[in-house]
């Protein structure tokens, strides 16, 4: 297992001092939210994109892919009654795989809830069928930049589409393309009321990516959630990538945050010697 933070508990900092807390900590990786960079990717230059990659492989951190994919800009939707808006969501997603891969990243976390939600008026069948339409227009795309899509069940106060990890990889298998994968999050998991390893034991063979955190919302080990079925699920499904760190409540300071996290889970994640 590797570890990686997401840079958004980094309130109001650069990219860069994020990169050097990654690094310091000793995380192996960062996860990138767009909008900590920009209101829009498409504002963010060849040149500017190339100097954020550098400055990560100077400091021995990989920059391992997005997350909060949709918050910036404002006004899209992925499955949306309106045409024209799902067009620009579609497009605005596809700029955000090839600035995935132009930082160096295979993978990209969709989240955003507030985005995705099966709006009044409309059936879930029918939201289904635009977001399954959106995600499968980008395929091709993705594949040849080498990213991964990972669709992130959410927690049923979130959002009320995709809110379990078996509905993540029906959708997996309706999209039906090896670089779209269901994504675990702790957090989220938390709320199918089952025990944990059953709930990551759904997705084998689809996890694209993980996020580690804890039910209150803070980082992992901060809270009353128990990792041991956690650890037991990902060894049984044979996940051995990246546990990312992602956190809600930036109270306490991201270094602590930082430390105190990674701390945890390397205590959690490191098999005992015998």
């Amino acid at each position: 297992m590797k570890f990686a933070m997401c840079n958004e508990f980094c309130e109001g900092w650069p990219i860069e001092e994020s990169l050097k807390l990654a690094a310091e900590t000793g995380y192996d990786g960062v996860e990138v939210a767009p909008f900590t960079i920009a209101d829009s990717v498409e504002e963010v230059s060849a040149s500017r994109r190339r100097e954020i990659r550098q400055t990560a492989q100077a400091l021995g951190v990989e920059i391992i892919g997005l997350h909060w994919l949709l918050v910036k800009p404002t006004g899209l939707y992925i499955n949306g009654a309106d045409a024209a808006q799902r067009r620009r969501t579609r497009d605005y997603l596809a700029a955000l795989i090839d600035f995935c891969a132009d930082l160096g990243g295979d993978r990209m976390v969709i989240g955003s809830p507030k985005c995705r939600n099966v709006l009044p008026g409309m059936s879930y069948e029918q939201a289904w069928d635009y977001a399954v339409e959106c995600f499968a227009s980008l395929m091709e795309q993705a594949a040849a930049r080498g990213v991964n899509l990972c669709i992130e069940p959410l927690a049923r106060w979130e959002t009320n589409f995709i809110t379990t990890v078996a509905e993540g990889v029906r959708l997996c298998k309706a999209i039906d393309h090896p670089n779209f994968k269901v994504h675990i999050d702790v957090k989220a998991m938390c709320d199918e009321g089952r025990p944990l390893d059953e709930v990551i034991q759904d997705g084998k063979g689809h996890v694209g990516h993980f996020h580690v955190n804890d039910e209150n919302r803070n980082g992992p080990g901060w809270g009353n959630t128990d990792y041991a079925p956690i650890v037991r699920g990902v060894k049984a499904i044979g996940y051995d990538d990246y546990a990312s760190v992602e956190v809600f409540d930036f109270s306490h300071g991201a270094r602590k945050i930082a430390e105190t996290s990674l701390a945890f889970l390397k205590k959690t994640f490191t098999p005992a010697r015998p």
